[in-house]
């Protein structure tokens, strides 16, 4: 309807082009007012009538409600027809309710920003709390400040703007920005000196401001205001002690609490840099290309914010003009990579373009540094099929080359020559790494990562590179795992466990404790991994990277499948998201489900699988399909793709699920080819 309704102050309705709507007397006001705090739902004429006269009801009450309604609807929508029925103040039953989105009321809307605040990082966070504050004109419902009806709305929306206001503060103190913090945190106190938070947040911001004795003062004079407004005996908190233990300690320069010095450190430094160095010069552009790159290693909120980051940081890099400026922000990100389907196949695909161009724009007399790494980029963003600029070829057909993909390799190929002959540990430590995410150009390529993490250990130990020698150990492990060197790749998971605490480096365990419930599979059987692999699912679905998490609850439920002989039960794949596994499970699924000839079919249309660490297993699903159906073609592509992969185990390459012996497979696709006929037609019970 393009009405947009106020309840942050007095009550208001404004139209679509932001006038206000002449509401008429307090007392439609009031009636609105009633309906909006109702969310959606129905208030019945009689209790408006209570709420409006809460003593003693007038003669003709109801008779003055409907006049009130009426009035709402002329005022909220003037354009409507005499006789056509309200479509916003809609009679429902026995009374009215105010049908409203929740991005037309202005609580609603600070109540949604508020919930996106609390979830980000700080400096966006900062942005979102200012945004949600801004909805505030007044008191909630400031017209009618005794109204028993509105009492309990108005008591949880000031509980939540008051805690805007300190998570706000909070915020600001996480970006470096304590001075600002300070004036906003003495009006709060002032205001709402029960506050004990708001004390606490006030005494840190003036520490962090280089002012340790007016915030040890500060933290007095709170203590008095807690025990002025609750009584005596509650007037010490515990965040009042825990600010003054932190300050205390800063102030002793004890290294008890060295993360809480740090942070200090850090507030001064981001408060100094801020002031020191212009906005808009290179000098920003470099600095924040480091923090990004620093800030993928943290977890998973950090790795999605670089993500996020990353792609306006090189849109803000090319606006400059300058080629070599470009090219050093967008080289810049040297992130070790492990996973080979791109979480945001998007974001990849634009990366590989900017790396492109920026080369383009160099020419070939360019600094051969930074071609290096702008060929890397190109070679890690380029993984599995995010760079394709063309349908994918279909798995029916006979293999076919696929320009996107020669680029790719050749480009990581050209990285690695560059790297060797400037000796740059570092450069050589990315172009190897881009080598790695182009070595799947076949199946059966184990050995050859393995010979690719090994020398990348080798390069990050010798020039103390942790970051690429927790990369090079997880490559190591997943190819030990396809190669069935379990030892080995046990070996390498406790040296990754070790680095990955003494660096910070918390992704890491999500590869070690897949792997571990691989390894389970392998020595124990599938009944034994079952509970662990549910508990590393549970463990990681949050570890932002939904390249590899989304569809893994299907590879998981393949297991059993696979390392059988049939067919499996449709309902066992009944609400997983298969994610990008789709187009390799839907053929299986029809099959299993009867369908022979949509699975048939499908089979004709399905896409060859990417050229990524789970290659061969997808091989073997469309492999199990096509002998359960009879479809030649594709049965005779998998056998030839798989061949290579023989002496390996079939998707334990990815170190998350293995299928058992690719072998195995083989010999069931030879049967299917000499018999011509299905191979698996009834529903598995389970693998072993």
């Amino acid at each position: 309807m393009g009405v947009e309704f106020g309840l942050l102050g007095p009550v208001a309705a404004w139209g679509p082009d932001g006038a206000p709507r002449p509401l008429g007397a307090p007392r439609h006001r009031e009636v609105l007012g009633r309906l909006l705090i109702a969310r959606n739902r129905v208030v019945p004429v009689g209790r408006l009538v209570d709420d409006l006269w809460p003593d003693e009801p007038p003669a003709g009450a109801v008779g003055a409600v409907r006049t009130f309604v009426a009035a709402l609807r002329r005022a909220l929508e003037p354009g409507r027809p005499p006789r056509q029925p309200s479509r916003l103040l809609v009679t429902d039953g026995p009374g009215y309710v105010l049908r409203a989105g929740r991005d037309v009321v202005d609580a609603w809307r600070f109540e949604d920003t508020a919930a996106r605040a609390a979830e980000a990082p700080p400096h966006a966070a900062v942005a979102l709390w200012d945004e949600a504050l801004a909805r505030w004109r007044g008191p909630v419902l400031a017209d009618f400040p005794a109204a028993a009806w509105a009492a309990a709305e108005q008591a949880r929306l000031e509980a939540l703007r008051l805690d805007a206001v300190e998570r706000r503060a909070d915020a600001q103190l996480a970006t470096g920005a304590a001075r600002a913090a300070v004036a906003d945190l003495r009006a709060h106190v002032a205001a709402h000196p029960g506050r004990e938070d708001g004390w606490a947040l006030l005494a840190t911001a003036l520490d962090r401001s280089g002012r340790r004795g007016e915030a040890l003062e500060t933290l007095r004079h709170a203590r008095k205001a807690l025990i002025s407004a609750y009584g005596s005996g509650t007037g010490t908190g515990a965040a009042l002690d825990r600010a003054e233990a932190r300050i205390r300690s800063g102030t002793a320069g004890s290294a008890a609490e060295p993360a809480g010095v740090a942070d200090g450190v850090w507030d001064r430094a981001a408060a100094a840099w801020d002031r020191s160095v212009p906005a808009r010069s290179r000098a920003r552009l470099h600095a924040t290309a480091g923090l990004l790159r620093d800030l993928a290693v943290t977890g998973a909120d950090g790795l999605e914010e670089a993500r996020e980051h990353r792609r306006e940081l090189v849109a803000a890099a090319e606006t400059t003009g300058d080629a070599e400026l470009a090219a050093g922000i967008i080289g810049s990100y040297d992130v070790p990579a492990v996973w080979t389907r791109a979480d945001d196949p998007g974001n990849a695909g634009e990366l590989v373009r900017a790396a492109a161009r920026a080369a383009a724009r160099l020419g070939p007399d360019g600094p051969p540094a930074l071609r290096a790494r702008l060929l890397s980029v190109v070679a890690v963003e380029s993984r599995g099929d995010a760079a394709a600029d063309a349908p994918l070829p279909r798995a029916a057909d006979a293999p076919a080359a696929e320009p996107w993909r020669l680029r790719a390799e050749r480009s990581a190929e050209e990285a690695v020559r560059i790297a060797r002959r400037l000796a740059d540990p570092a450069l050589l430590a990315f172009a190897l790494n881009g080598a790695f995410m182009q070595s799947f150009a076949t199946c059966g390529s184990a050995a050859r990562r393995d010979a690719l993490g090994a020398e990348l250990t080798r390069l990050a130990i010798g020039h103390h590179l942790p970051g690429h020698e927790v990369l090079a150990r997880i490559v190591r492990l997943q190819a030990l795992a396809g190669l069935g060197d379990l030892a080995a790749a046990d070996a390498e998971a406790e040296e990754i466990d070790r680095l990955a605490h003494r660096n910070e480096r918390p992704l890491a365990a999500v590869f070690t404790s897949w792997y571990r419930a691989l390894r389970t599979c392998e020595t124990d059987g599938w009944p034994a991994a079952r509970p662990a692999y549910a508990k590393v699912l549970a463990e990681t679905a949050n570890c932002g990277m939904p390249g590899l998490v989304r569809g893994a609850a299907v590879l998981v439920a393949l297991v059993p499948v696979m390392r059988g002989d049939a067919l499996p039960r449709p309902d066992d794949f009944a609400g997983l998201d298969a994610g990008p596994y789709r187009p390799w499970l839907d053929p299986l699924l029809l099959a299993a489900s009867g369908a022979t000839e949509r699975a048939r079919h499908a089979l004709a249309t399905v896409p060859r699988p990417p050229h990524d660490l789970l290659q061969e297993a997808l091989w073997c699903v469309l492999a199990r399909t096509a002998a359960a159906v009879g479809h030649e073609p594709v049965l005779r592509r998998a056998r030839n793709e798989l061949a290579d992969a023989d002496g390996e185990l079939a998707g334990a390459g990815s170190g998350l699920v293995s299928f058992g012996p690719v072998a195995r497979q083989l010999r069931a696709i030879d049967a299917a080819l000499g018999q011509g006929a299905p191979c698996a037609t009834e529903p598995a019970d389970g693998g072993t």
